[in-house]
């Protein structure tokens, strides 16, 4: 499809403003939606794609399914629909750039702002996952990250109409840096494939760069199922060892390998960023329980070592022999040989009661450290001391340290703040943000009239701070007042609220009829608006009188001129200058009287 130009109606409601991009299988511009007043990203289809009717068909359905995902790190679908011999989608439109944009501008990152990052993606992950909705093709170009690194991930539920499709070489190069090796070679996907992508798009943000690249698709995705990348922190001497290890874990070959669920990788992250801020020799404030033991070891990471490449597997093969024998060496000693060790079970996600039950019966004591934390549901297990697959003597104490949630903060005092600095504020200070409209005689538009909960109030990080936010004063009908005598039209809009100001026209209608009015009847003013009304006024000119011609020469007084001249217009009470006839008889010289004698 070519390209649309501004201005371009899509199904008599969406009015194209300019293209933001493209895709594998759409392009993106941004729209005013003409009904709701907004701006939309309309994603269009290519038409090779419109013209399949099973992808078509793919496509409403997952569209359907992804404007059901209402979450602070989701792009909202609003709507979809058929228009130019094609299909879109309208989505939320966001201020902000792409991911993809932000490692190309500022990677290698610093792993604590690449962990928050993730976290806010794995947000989006975990509660898609919940509802049953896989992306298929979570990828930097498929984040956008407003100026405070807030998150939303977009096209969730949409990428399963054929983009992971690595037959096409060179179209989709960019997905296949991101697919799982299950993608890459055609098998079922699951949660663990998105936790996958979500890895690399990790190991991105801390190395600047994809750990698989190459001349095509074919090449890349070859790579995904059969090499294992460096380390990051080959690439950026800031990544920990545990940072490493949970990379690695992510990028697990095998699904079942993987963090088991979003919950799991954002419990390994969320401690590797606490070990990130801690002092240098001490610790974070979360284990100030326990500050006099020495910092909690890492979630246990090592028993996930990658498979070795290909080339390897013949000498890996007599190293696992080799293992296996002394395996069954071992078994035989501790068979034959008492011993007071026992095996820490792995309880880590676990449910604190079914937790403490499985040590228990593992024959140890346990006990309980509560601290708050950000990413793992209240009551489940965060890490244990020792820590698991360890051996520890039996009947000795385990302490599982549990998540009490993400904590209490106070609401910080919005009140009067414009809408955008008081979400700023809010959201850094761990709240999400929802808004409400509202008028108000006192507070200017656009800003905040109340908070719920209110301000300096204790709510849990991570709730919900409500904005009520000022539209201005409310707007009232103007009556119409056409055609009324002005002190009619006057007391009628006095009572209804509104001031009233008069401007006189001169007009054929009787003196004080209302002419016109602004704002017009039947619109709405806020109380307090002057209505102008245009009155009727007479004219303050007349026509001057004209004379009548005198045709008797001995008729006295007749009006020879005037000035101004009869039949124009001039101000009322003005001298008008008659130039009046007077009959005077001829003179001649006196002379004998009688008639005079006739000449000769």
């Amino acid at each position: 499809m070519a390209e649309l130009p501004e201005g371009t109606l899509i199904d008599g409601r969406y009015r194209v403003v300019g293209r933001l991009g493209s895709g594998g299988m759409a392009d993106v511009y941004c729209a005013a939606d003409e009904q709701l007043g907004r701006k939309v990203a309309l994603k269009l289809l290519y038409p090779r794609f419109a013209e399949d009717q099973e992808f078509v068909e793919r496509f409403r359905r997952e569209a359907s399914s992804a404007a059901g995902l209402q979450h602070p790190h989701v792009v909202s679908v609003f709507d979809r629909g058929e228009a130019n011999g094609t299909y879109y989608i309208a989505m939320e439109y966001l201020e902000g750039r792409s991911l993809k944009e932000l490692v190309q501008q500022e990677a290698p990152l610093d792993p604590v702002r690449a962990i928050d990052l993730i976290l806010q993606i794995l947000g989006a992950a975990r509660f898609a996952h919940h509802r049953g909705i896989i992306h298929r093709d979570l990828k930097p170009h498929n984040v956008i990250v407003d100026a405070e690194d807030q998150v939303k991930v977009t096209d969730f539920g949409i990428a399963r109409a054929g983009a992971s499709d690595v037959t096409q070489t060179g179209s989709i190069i960019g997905t296949a840096q991101y697919l799982s090796p299950e993608q890459a070679q055609g098998h079922a996907v699951s949660a663990a494939s998105d936790l996958y992508s979500i890895g690399i798009v990790l190991y991105e943000l801390l190395t600047g760069h994809v750990p698989f690249d190459g001349p095509n698709a074919v090449t890349i995705a070859l790579k995904q199922v059969s090499e294992v990348p460096p380390p990051p922190s080959a690439y950026n001497g800031a990544v920990t060892v545990e940072l490493d290890a949970i990379v690695r874990r992510a990028l697990e070959k095998d699904p079942a390998a993987r963090y088991v669920d979003a919950d799991s990788f954002i419990a390994a992250l969320d401690h590797a960023r606490a070990g990130l801020l801690a002092p240098v020799g001490g610790s974070t404030a979360q284990f100030a329980a326990v500050a006099t033991e020495p910092p909690p070891p890492p979630v246990v990471y090592e028993e996930y070592a990658p498979a070795p490449p290909p080339s390897e597997r013949r000498r890996w093969l007599w190293v696992l022999v080799v293992l296996a024998l002394l395996a069954a060496l071992a078994l035989v000693f501790f068979l034959l040989a008492p011993s007071s060790k026992r095996r820490v079970p792995r309880v880590i996600g676990e449910r604190e009661p079914v937790a403490a039950a499985t040590l228990r019966r593992s024959g140890f004591k346990v006990a309980e450290q509560r601290i708050t934390n950000r990413g793992v549901p209240p009551g489940r297990v965060i890490y244990t001391r020792p820590r698991p697959r360890t051996n520890a003597d039996s009947g000795s104490t385990v302490t599982v340290f549990v998540s009490s949630g993400p904590g209490a903060a106070q609401v910080p005092n919005v009140i009067g703040a414009g809408r955008l600095a008081a979400t700023t504020q809010l959201r850094k200070a761990g709240f999400r943000v929802a808004q409400n409209q509202q008028a108000s005689d006192s507070v200017p538009p656009h800003h905040v009239i109340s908070t719920t909960p209110a301000p300096f109030s204790s709510a849990r990080v991570g709730s919900t701070v409500t904005l009520v936010i000022s539209t201005g004063r409310q707007a009232f009908t103007v009556p119409t007042v056409l055609g009324k005598q002005v002190a009619d039209a006057t007391a009628q809009l006095e009572g209804a609220g509104f001031q009233v100001a008069t401007v006189k026209q001169v007009s054929q209608q009787p003196p004080g009829t209302v002419l016109s009015q602004t704002p017009s009847g039947n619109a709405k003013a806020p109380k307090g608006t002057t209505v102008t009304l245009t009155v009727a006024k007479m004219s303050n000119k007349v026509a001057v009188p004209s004379d009548q011609p005198v045709a008797n020469q001995v008729q006295d007084g007749t009006v020879l001129r005037q000035s101004p001249p009869a039949g124009t217009n001039h101000r009322r009470g003005a001298t008008v200058m008659l130039v009046i006839g007077r009959f005077q008889a001829a003179t001649t010289p006196a002379g004998p009287t009688g008639p005079a004698s006739p000449s000769h």
